[in-house]
């Protein structure tokens, strides 16, 4: 299988003109619709037979949450994937078109949301006069919230202007807020969380989103040797970071379900339910980059490795929403 453009229309005798690029769109569609389903019902799946009680609004704060960090992997990655390329020797110029500024207002539109939910203290507002912006700014919360927003939409515009490399420091600042969001300050040794949230969080932002804009870029130099190049620059790159989610992610959930107990609650409270599906997930998006590896480097023709590699980016479209879900469940407890 190699990276060959397809042609704009296929047409025969018998029938109109096929366009293969509508039957992709509908795919990428219907992935959209199921990403979304996962947040929006799977609290209520997720926390059956717990006996823990699902936070009002769990369904909608999961969705916003997960579109909040889909919108920060796709300028995270291409920030770090246009990076990469300038190391490509005889990289082609042509790239493909940034959806940084539609990712940028995507984040804004779910920070805004999550921040209307903060300023109603936590409650799904009824109406537009329910909610208390000035209460926004005397709470710990409301101005992470405000952050983010904020952030979003200074995002949006650097990555407008004539230097939008610079969308990297309010990026940088929504990552930061997350990380701090994530660990109130009545948790013991927060800002060791907040530091484990962080990386987490800035890696799995480059692994995602660095690979759907890698997969993209290729797609539009054709077959090349400066393709193999970069996916093979990438794929160096994604070790690491799988190395640094992985040694994060465990140390974050020993912190949150100590070892002693870490077993039963992986499979009687909410929390642990799906933080055990994320961990397979992670198990298999690790087990497709491997193979796109083995295939990159043993394989006739390099450029096969990009099919398990774009199975690998739906993969990690799921790991997303279900990420987004995690953080609207309650906190099991540490017994």
């Amino acid at each position: 299988m190699t990276l060959t453009r397809p042609t704009p229309g296929v047409s025969d005798a018998s029938g109109p003109v096929r366009r293969p690029g509508t039957g992709r769109a509908v795919a990428v569609l219907l992935l959209a619709v199921l990403a979304a389903l996962i947040p929006l019902f799977g609290p209520s799946a997720a926390l059956h037979d717990t006996g823990e009680a699902a936070a009002p609004g769990a369904g909608g704060v999961a969705l916003l949450r997960t579109v909040l960090f889909a919108a920060l992997c796709v300028p995270v990655g291409e920030l770090f994937v246009r990076r990469l390329v300038r190391s490509v020797p005889g990289a082609p110029e042509a790239a493909p078109r940034g959806w940084a500024p539609y990712a940028a207002a995507a984040g804004f539109v779910a920070a805004l949301g999550l921040a209307s939910f903060v300023a109603t203290g936590n409650l799904v507002p009824g109406s537009v006069a329910e909610i208390d912006v000035g209460g926004l700014y005397e709470s710990r919360d409301g101005k992470l919230a405000l952050v983010e927003v904020n952030a979003f939409l200074a995002a949006g515009l650097c990555a407008l202007s004539a230097r939008p490399a610079t969308q990297v420091w309010p990026l940088a600042a929504v990552v930061v807020a997350e990380a701090l969001r994530a660990h109130p300050t009545t948790e013991q040794s927060p800002l060791i969380g907040s530091g484990l949230t962080l990386v987490h969080l800035t890696c799995a932002a480059l692994w995602a989103g660095g690979l759907l804009y890698a997969l993209r870029t290729l797609r539009r130099w054709g077959p090349s040797e400066a393709g193999v190049a970069l996916l093979g620059l990438y794929a160096r790159v994604a070790a690491v970071l799988l190395a640094a989610i992985t040694a994060t992610g465990v140390w974050s959930s020993l912190r949150r379900m100590p070892s002693d107990t870490v077993l039963e609650q992986l499979t009687t409270t909410a929390y642990g339910r799906v933080l055990l599906a994320k961990v397979l997930l992670v198990a298999v998006v690790a087990v497709l980059a491997l193979w796109a590896r083995i295939r990159l480097g043993r394989a006739a023709d390099p450029l096969t490795a990009c099919s398990p590699a774009r199975a690998e980016v739906v993969a990690l479209g799921v790991v997303v929403a279900v990420s987004g879900l995690l953080t609207a469940l309650p906190v099991p407890i540490r017994w």
